[in-house]
């Protein structure tokens, strides 16, 4: 026993004495690749500002750099914000780079939707749903919802807090109000998040549970993670948890749709202004044959379908606006040209006056205003792909078979070579030519509505709904941080604020509202 206990002793000071002198010869660097460990204490004791943490290092490496993780837990990937090798990555070799297996475990509550999957599948729904995005009845049902969840909804909280005089989570208000009109136009159901009693709705903190138990298994070995699945505790039975509760609620909007839908003709039901996506889906893909196009049709298939469409609705025009109001709130000249902007463009000298959708295209400076924020706080601030075959990217770093590869959109955004020296300036004006007009800048290089084949079919769409509701508040409203009131990003999938944005919220007394 004394032997055992012995050995055990030499072994302890043995691995201390080779972690110091590890510890001494990278004292300088920027990270220290510890035995057996890795990189992974340095990411965990950074866990809480990851993002500015990433940016540093890359910034150090040059543009691209490897992360080394614990032996033995498949942790390893590459990481880069180079636009060279973003645009080889995402457009040049787009085959080699798909979502692949690791990806699609850690988002495996999002099932086989669009943004999980690949190849066949992944070609097959993007066509679906371009054909369902594109379509004219679809735009009008947006500038339906859009109006009316402004008139019901977001104005008379707004108008609420204001005559109180009292203070509001603005975060919390735009997740309410993304989360209706995503359901509205998604599954045809309006769930009333948005209103003055500020409800709470079990199915809505579920889903931001399974966005925070996805982050965690960004920063935890996938063995750890995945025994905790098995073992059903800690954040994956959270996890397990929230996706009951919802889908349940997703289940029985679709269970409930398809109802309502054979007991009336399908063509009443996607007249003008009644075309939300899951009518739409269940006509087109006769869910009930379970043969069309070669892949099963069923609920599930649904339910991942209708999943994908409320992530993307809901959390990136919510984290987008979240952020974009604070930067306006605390740039008063950016504020003051987009007041003068709405009112050179907008009809705002008649009671009751209305923006119609060609209006928004006026706002110029309110998109680079938007596009600015969208740079610094892009509401997905990383991607993931997988190297199937080995590849040299441009920047000359070699890349075998089975990487994992990581692009920083939040680090893309802060590249002197591309924004120049103020890159961590909030300057609408960066975006706007000398003749007036929207600058170009290649996706690759301003990456929040990704690029190559997989470039986001929302984009267009993202944008007027971030228009409506930036133009209504800051043309009808003054909004006033809280004094003290501390800014941090949250750590999810998706760039939200931490703490939430508490504001005081002041109506204008000269402003006739715009809806």
């Amino acid at each position: 026993m004394a032997n055992i206990l012995w050995y055990i002793e030499m072994f302890v000071a043995f691995f201390c004495l080779l972690l110091f002198f590890h510890w001494c010869r990278n004292r300088h660097s920027s990270v220290i690749n510890w035995p057996v460990v890795g990189m992974l204490p340095g990411l965990l004791q950074n866990a809480p500002n990851v993002h500015e943490y990433t940016t540093q290092l890359l910034q150090n490496t040059g543009g691209t750099g490897e992360f080394k993780g614990p032996w033995f837990t498949n942790m390893d990937f590459v990481i880069t914000f180079d636009p060279m090798n973003i645009h080889h990555i995402l457009s040049r070799n787009f085959s080699n780079y798909p979502k692949g297996p690791e990806f699609q475990e850690i988002f495996d509550p999002l099932g086989d939707g669009i943004f999980n999957s690949d190849s066949d599948l992944w070609r097959y729904q993007r066509k679906l749903m371009q054909s369902m995005m594109k379509n004219g009845k679809f735009e009008l049902f947006l500038e339906k919802v859009a109006r009316g969840k402004l008139e019901k909804g977001l104005i008379p909280v707004l108008d609420h807090v204001s005559s109180m005089g009292i203070e509001v989570d603005l975060q919390d208000v735009f997740q309410r109000y993304t989360f209706d009109t995503v359901c509205l136009m998604t599954l045809g159901f309006d769930p009333n998040c948005l209103s003055i009693e500020f409800p709470k709705v079990t199915h809505v903190k579920a889903f931001d549970q399974i966005e925070k138990s996805i982050f965690y298994r960004h920063i935890v070995p996938a063995n750890f993670w995945k025994l905790q699945r098995w073992l059903q505790i800690g954040e994956e039975k959270k996890l397990s948890n929230a996706i009951k509760v919802f889908d349940e609620f997703v289940y029985k909007c679709i269970s409930s749709k398809q109802e309502e839908l054979s007991r009336s003709s399908l063509t009443q039901k996607l007249e003008e202004g009644k075309f939300d996506l899951l009518t739409a889906y269940i006509e087109q893909e006769g869910v009930e044959t379970d043969q069309s196009d070669g892949f099963p049709k069923s609920k599930q298939f649904l339910r991942d379908t209708m999943l994908t469409f409320l992530a993307a609705g809901r959390d990136t025009v919510s984290a987008g606006l979240t952020w974009f109001l604070w930067l306006v709130s605390t740039h008063p000249s950016v504020e003051a040209k987009i007041l003068e902007e709405i009112r050179e463009n907008l009809v705002i000298n008649k009671e009751n006056s209305h923006w119609e959708m060609n209006d928004l295209d006026q706002l110029v400076y309110l998109h680079g205003a938007i596009c600015e924020s969208l740079r610094l706080f892009p509401p997905l601030p990383f991607q993931h792909k997988h190297a199937v075959q080995s590849d040299t990217l441009p920047s000359g770093h070699h890349i075998s078979a089975r990487t994992r590869l990581m692009l920083s959109l939040y680090s893309l955004g802060r590249v002197e070579n591309i924004w120049g020296k103020d890159c961590s300036e909030f300057k609408p004006e960066r975006w706007i030519s000398e003749q007036g007009r929207i600058v170009h800048v290649p996706s690759y290089k301003f990456l929040t509505f990704n690029a190559g084949p997989r470039s986001c079919l929302g984009k267009d769409m993202s944008f007027i709904q971030m228009k409506i509701v930036a133009s209504t508040i800051i043309w009808n409203y003054h909004v006033q941080v809280v004094e003290d009131h501390p800014v941090l990003p949250s750590r999810s999938v998706v760039l939200h604020m931490k703490h939430g944005l508490k504001v005081k919220v002041t109506k204008r007394s000269e402003a006739s509202t715009i809806l």
